[in-house]
């Protein structure tokens, strides 16, 4: 089964040059990973390493597939469940340090293009919905995010997640419902 969103272009330059392939791959879903990985973080900082970690264990990964197993990929599912991976991995291993408050979050760069006032509203946005997406339960928010902010379908984030179809939409269902109600408390 071909895989639709996974341009021809990438597939076939994933097995013709790994090294040109995966440059290809790399711009078609940087955004796409980045945007999953701010939304699960809430922090620049973190979405910036949490991005980088999971292209690099991708380009590790496809270094050791066979032509077949690319040709089979659904890539954008495959790397959502290489960045659930990595943000569940560094969560834990968070937990288990103790928080440093003191670094201060990097300036986030301006689009050139972009006027003041509407930076402003998309970053006062971005803040309050990263807030609103940090109070919901892991498992909510991951659901919510690959749902509504990736738009994979119920069957892919079942794959991703490794849960159940009806888990998935469980999780969307009440994720959302929670989000409602934390902004209607603001």
């Amino acid at each position: 089964m071909v895989e639709t969103d996974c341009p021809d272009p990438v597939r076939k330059a994933l097995l013709d040059d790994l090294d040109e392939g995966f440059a290809e791959l790399y711009g078609a879903y940087r955004g796409l990973v980045f945007s999953t990985a701010l939304r699960l973080s809430g922090r620049w900082a973190d979405a910036e390493d949490y991005t980088a970690e999971a292209f690099l264990r991708a380009y590790r990964a496809l270094a050791g597939y066979s032509p077949e197993r690319i040709a089979g990929l659904q890539p954008r599912a495959w790397l959502m469940t290489i960045l659930m991976n990595v943000w569940r991995n560094c969560a834990r291993a968070k937990s288990r340090r103790p928080p440093t408050d003191l670094v201060e979050e990097p300036v986030e760069e301006a689009d050139p293009g972009e006027g003041v006032e509407a930076a402003a509203v998309r970053r006062e946005i971005g803040d309050e919905l990263a807030a609103l997406l940090g109070q919901l339960p892991d498992e909510q928010r991951a659901a919510v995010v690959l749902r509504h902010v990736v738009d994979l379908p119920v069957s892919e984030i079942a794959t991703v997640l490794k849960i159940p179809q009806g888990t998935v939409k469980s999780h969307v269902s009440r994720g959302l419902r929670r989000l409602r109600a934390l902004g209607g408390a603001r």
